[in-house]
């Protein structure tokens, strides 16, 4: 085997609850992580003489803030080995929107590195690499509908499968994680996501009652076209909207995809839009 081609999907945060900060400085959380499987980053692996990486994507830097290759960094450091691949990433996924992308990425690069060079890394060794290239990259290792807790890596799967159009929508508008923790307000948690799914789906009305994204009022305050964007999905008919982890995507999930459709288009085109029919 001399490459590797791989999908690497977005997610969404079905609800983000922040429990408390934590003494290392983190914060524990809780949340539904729900895989868009048909949204996704493409990457390449390839056996070379050196490493190369290219993309799509101009915004990217070849250095250790690109995951992927603190990724490729953190594997050659454990194995003690120099990885000369090249990698190539074509960039669906907008970055830094709370989707993911970046972190699905890194665990890609983990997943095909250890295929690739039959480095027999554990699976235990993979989530200890992932959660220290970040909090939602353990979920992106097996990419299956989980609840998160701890920082987001204490999984646990649940049977969620929706089955109704998700409409995605990114005003391009970029929110500094670190400025978003430094202003949520932690707070405990009253319910427990395996009461809410019954025969692998949630009741929208419960959904609406119980959950929402402890980061949207801070975010909605002080960038208000993205809280727009969460009110026009209701008007347009969604079953339930939420912006996903700390912005500035906000995903609708709408009855039928005519409605969908329609809700896309109310949309400016120059926001990223995106309809998710996995089913």
């Amino acid at each position: 085997m001399n490459s590797i081609n791989i999908k690497a999907p977005a997610k969404i945060n079905i609800g983000l609850f922040v429990i408390s900060k934590r003494k290392d400085g983190f914060h524990n959380i809780y949340t539904l992580f729900y895989p868009i499987n048909d949204l996704y980053d493409e990457l390449s692996f390839t056996k070379s003489e050196m490493f190369i990486f290219s993309s799509n994507a101009k915004d990217l830097t070849e250095d250790d803030s690109n995951l992927i290759i603190k990724a490729k960094s953190i594997i050659e450091k454990y194995v003690k080995q120099k990885i000369n691949v090249a990698i190539n990433l074509k960039k669906r996924i907008p970055i830094g929107g709370g989707l993911g992308g970046g972190s699905s990425d890194a665990a890609a690069t983990l997943i095909s590195l250890n295929k690739l060079y039959k480095l027999n890394l554990t699976k235990e060794v993979l989530l200890s690499m992932a959660l220290k290239l970040g909090s939602d990259v353990p979920f992106f290792l097996n990419k299956k509908s989980a609840v998160g807790s701890s920082r987001g890596e204490v999984l646990q799967e649940i049977p969620l499968k929706i089955d109704k159009p998700i409409l995605i929508v990114n005003p391009g508008i970029s929110i500094s994680t670190k400025e978003a923790f430094a202003n949520v307000v932690p707070s405990p948690v009253q319910f427990d996501y395996f009461d809410l799914v019954k025969n692998n789906s949630i009741d929208y009305q419960k959904m609406n009652e119980f959950l929402h994204n402890v980061f949207e009022d801070y975010i909605f305050a002080n960038y208000k076209e993205i809280g727009e964007i969460k009110k026009k999905m209701y008007s347009a008919g969604a079953l339930f909207s939420l912006m996903t982890g700390t912005g500035s995507t906000v995903y609708g999930i709408f009855n039928n995809i005519n409605e969908a459709e329609n809700a896309y288009n109310s949309f400016p085109k120059n926001y990223f839009r995106f309809i998710s029919c996995p089913y």
